[in-house]
C-alpha cells in the first residue's frame, strides 16, 4: 500500500480540506485522520456505517485510596506537577496527574496506586471504504502513538488496497513524526505568510530525516501573491516538488461549511486542486 500523507506545519492552512478533495478524486478505499486532538476529516467524508470503537490507553493516572490515606503530606510535597489536591481528603486531579509515579513510590501505607487511564477512542469505519481516525480525550498525551494506532488499524483493515491517503497533524510534534512514520510521500499545504512560510521550513527539514518523496503546493496563494513567489522560489531552490497554487475561492469555503469536499462544487479552487492533485499522482508514480 503506498500512502500519501498530507501535512501543513501549522493549523489553518487548508490540509483537511485538500486531503478531502484528495480522496474524492483518487476514489481511495482507505484513508485516515491523524489529527487526533482534534480531528475533522469525518466532517466532509460522509460514513454510511456506525465505526467499530475501541478503548486507547494512556498513561496511567495515580488514584489515592482515602480509607488508607493517614495524611502524611509526603505524596503532595513530592509531585512535580501539582495534581494532589487536598480538601477533606487527599484526591488526585486527573487533568494534572502526569502519570509519573512518584506518588505512590513515597506514599508509606501503599495507600496510591496507578491505574489504567482511558485516553482516548479509536475509531474504524470499514465498508467499501476503509476510515482510521481516533480522537483523544482531552488533557490526555502520548498523542504519537495514538497516531500509530490509527495508522496500524487503517493497514491491517485495508490490507489489498494500493492506495491510502492520510490527513496529518499540524506542527512538528510527537504526532506529525508518528504519521511520517512508513509513508511514501508527502505533500506540504503552506499559505503564503510570514508564519506560513516560517511553518513549512520546519515540517520540511522533518519530513527530509524519514527520506519520502517531499512535495509542496500553495492554499489560498492570491493572498499575498509575493510570499507565494518566495515559496515558489525556496522550492526551487531546495529542489523540492512544487505541485501547484490554489486561490482563495468563498465558493470553497461553502462547500466546506455545507460539508462537501472542494470538488463536489464547480470552483476554481477544486480545478486548481485537481491539478494539484494530478501532479502529486505523476510524481508518486515515478
Amino acid at each position: 500500500m503506498k500512502q500519501l500523507l498530507i501535512l501543513s506545519g501549522k493549523g489553518g492552512t487548508g490540509k483537511t480540506t485538500i486531503a478531502s478533495a484528495f480522496i474524492k478524486l483518487s476514489q481511495a478505499k482507505a484513508y485516515g485522520d491523524c489529527d487526533v486532538d482534534a480531528p475533522n476529516l469525518h466532517l466532509v467524508m460522509s460514513q454510511h456505517s456506525k465505526p467499530k470503537v475501541s478503548d486507547y490507553y494512556g498513561l496511567d493516572k495515580a488514584e489515592i485510596d482515602a480509607n488508607l490515606c493517614i495524611k502524611c503530606d509526603l505524596c503532595r510535597q513530592n509531585c512535580r506537577f501539582n495534581a494532589i489536591k487536598v480538601n477533606d481528603n487527599y484526591k488526585v486531579d486527573y487533568f494534572g496527574c502526569e502519570g509519573c509515579a512518584v506518588c505512590e513510590y513515597v506514599c508509606p501505607v501503599d495507600a496510591i496506586k496507578m491505574k489504567v487511564a482511558v485516553a482516548g477512542e479509536l475509531m474504524l469505519y470499514k465498508g467499501e471504504e476503509v476510515f482510521s481516525t481516533a480522537q483523544l480525550r482531552m488533557g490526555s498525551g502520548n498523542s504519537g502513538l495514538l497516531v500509530s494506532d490509527v495508522k496500524k488499524q487503517l493497514k491491517t483493515a485495508a490490507e489489498n488496497a494500493e492506495f491510502a491517503i492520510i490527513d496529518g497533524s499540524p506542527g512538528i510534534g510527537c504526532p506529525v513524526i508518528a504519521s511520517l512514520s512508513g509513508v511514501d510521500a508527502v505533500l506540504i499545504v503552506a499559505e503564503p505568510s510570514l508564519s506560513g512560510i516560517s511553518d513549512m521550513e520546519r515540517i520540511i527539514k522533518t519530513a527530509n530525516n524519514f527520506q519520502v518523496k517531499i512535495a509542496v503546493c500553495i492554499n489560498k496563494y492570491d493572498t499575498n501573491v509575493n510570499n507565494s513567489k518566495r515559496i515558489e522560489e525556496f522550492c526551487r531552490n531546495k529542489n523540492l516538488n512544487f505541485m501547484g497554487k490554489i486561490p482563495f475561492d468563498k465558493e470553497a469555503v461553502r462547500a466546506v461549511n455545507n460539508g462537501q469536499t472542494i470538488i463536489d462544487v464547480d470552483c476554481a479552487a477544486g480545478s486548481a486542486t485537481t491539478n494539484v492533485f494530478k501532479n502529486v499522482i505523476r510524481m508518486i508514480s515515478n
